[in-house]
């Protein structure tokens, strides 16, 4: 079984689904996961986990990303994006200057109201089933931050710009907030996701060039394969000090602080409170995520990796 994530380069057609459905068939694993949707008309960057990297997903998702989005003044539709059905078309007179201007607005903490066509769940429902029926139900604005937003290539009504924002921003929601600022209305026409976190577009793979890997056997996969460890590299580093605190570890119990160390001695000196670290045994070998909890003097378990 391969453990860890591979970074899969989603093609337009195909939903996050789709991938990890097609990943199972061309790796022989089950046990495999996405770590955030993208739409099926959007393409790019899409960490999938494998293995014990399945227990990773959560904490890419909480990376930042960087798109590459193209919006059409003019135009909004239901879906937010090209693909729905058009509710507004105005004539676009704003020049490049007030483009420019109202997009960089926006740059900075942004409080957001997620679209109706999203997976977001109200009530037990997902918003996209919601609309579907032809329901639309008031949805909270949710706090989401624009770290740069630089605008590429304006050719009116279209213009290109490369978005770098928090987990959870809708990009197809930026593109109609932007247009609704400029008096014009706005929707997304393309979409492209460069970066997740470490991962980027230039090293991502297509699922056919995955298959091409797999028929060359287990080893030329694995060497496209990132190990769990090396993703949780930005985690200090720490180990249990003898045999009963290794016992401790592997049954993810909680750790005193004397019973932990760093590789250069005594850990006293470094652990905060909510700290969270990797948690090695005594012998070296990577067994947890653990968090210090300065009230207990102690640290708890996060999450297992054996």
């Amino acid at each position: 079984m391969y453990d860890g994530m591979i970074n899969v380069c989603k093609e337009k057609g195909f939903t996050s689904h789709d991938v990890v459905a097609k990943l199972r068939g061309i790796l022989h694993q089950k046990k495999i996961g996405h770590t955030g949707t993208l739409d099926p008309d959007a393409t790019g960057v899409l960490p999938v986990c494998l293995g014990k990297g399945t227990k990773l997903c959560d904490m890419i998702t909480d990376r930042d990303k960087t798109y590459r989005a193209v919006m059409m003044l003019g135009r909004t539709t239901d879906t937010q994006d090209i693909s729905g059905q058009i509710l507004t078309e105005k004539a676009v007179n704003v020049d490049e200057r007030e483009v420019r201007d109202a997009a960089v607005s926006f740059v900075g903490d942004y409080m957001q109201i997620p679209p109706m066509y999203s997976a977001i769940k109200v009530d037990g429902k997902k918003l996209y089933e919601l609309a579907r029926a032809g329901q639309e139900v008031e949805r909270k604005a949710r706090h989401v931050v624009i770290n740069a937003l630089n605008i590429t290539e304006i050719q009116l009504p279209y213009v290109t710009m490369e978005v770098s924002c928090s987990k959870g921003t809708y990009i197809r929601t930026l593109c109609q907030d932007i247009g609704e600022k400029l008096g014009c209305g706005a929707c997304m026409t393309e979409l492209v996701r460069l970066k997740v976190g470490a991962f980027d577009i230039a090293h991502a793979w297509t699922l056919a060039q995955i298959q091409e890997m797999a028929a060359c056997g287990e080893e030329e996969v694995r060497r496209h394969i990132v190990p769990v460890e090396e993703m949780l590299s930005d985690y200090p580093e720490f180990k249990t000090t003898d045999a009963f605190s290794d016992k401790m570890l592997a049954n993810g119990n909680w750790l005193p602080r004397e019973q932990v160390a760093t590789s250069g001695g005594d850990a006293s000196a470094v652990l905060k409170d909510g700290m969270q670290v990797r948690m090695y045994s005594s012998t070296g070998n990577f067994t947890a995520i653990y968090q210090y909890v300065a009230v207990k003097n102690s640290l708890k378990n996060i999450k297992m990796f054996v």
